[in-house]
């Protein structure tokens, strides 16, 4: 039997734009030891064969969900403090997505692959994102 796989979603708590989340990543904190972009977290996913079997993280950024990367690996990460931690170590490709709205929550979420915004199409992959609240508000009215 294939294992399915699933997603996460994440906001990406002080990204202004896809942008400056990318600009944050090519940082040496935020990179594991190989280099890879990486988001460590609390919590170690229950469901982790399934988002090692081709799940993407999703993000959200300034309320919407704009982009993903695929989801690499998970390390183990052990604090200062002594505290286990997941590191989430990502493809460094960042895949814009369909933008839609996605009200704040705290930690990771699952993403069930059918409730997964779409990927933009190779073409619309370069072109400049809009403002966050006009992409929002043409994402309500169904426009994007």
């Amino acid at each position: 039997m294939t294992t399915r796989f699933t997603n996460l979603i994440k906001l990406s708590v002080g990204s202004e734009s896809v942008e400056s989340m990318a600009n944050w990543q090519a940082t040496r904190r935020a990179q594991s030891a190989d280099g890879l972009p990486r988001h460590v977290t609390r919590m170690w996913p229950k469901r982790s064969e399934e988002i090692l079997n081709g799940g993407s993280l999703y993000w959200v950024i300034k309320g919407l969900v704009q982009c993903r990367q695929r989801v690499l690996r998970l390390d183990e990460v052990i604090g200062e403090d002594g505290i286990r931690r997941c590191a989430i170590v990502l493809d460094p490709e960042i895949i814009r997505v369909a933008p839609s709205q996605k009200r704040p929550f705290q930690g990771w979420r699952y993403l069930k692959p059918e409730d997964s915004p779409a990927d933009l199409g190779k073409a619309r992959q370069q072109e400049d994102t809009l403002p966050p609240e006009l992409a929002g508000a043409l994402a309500e009215i169904g426009v994007l």
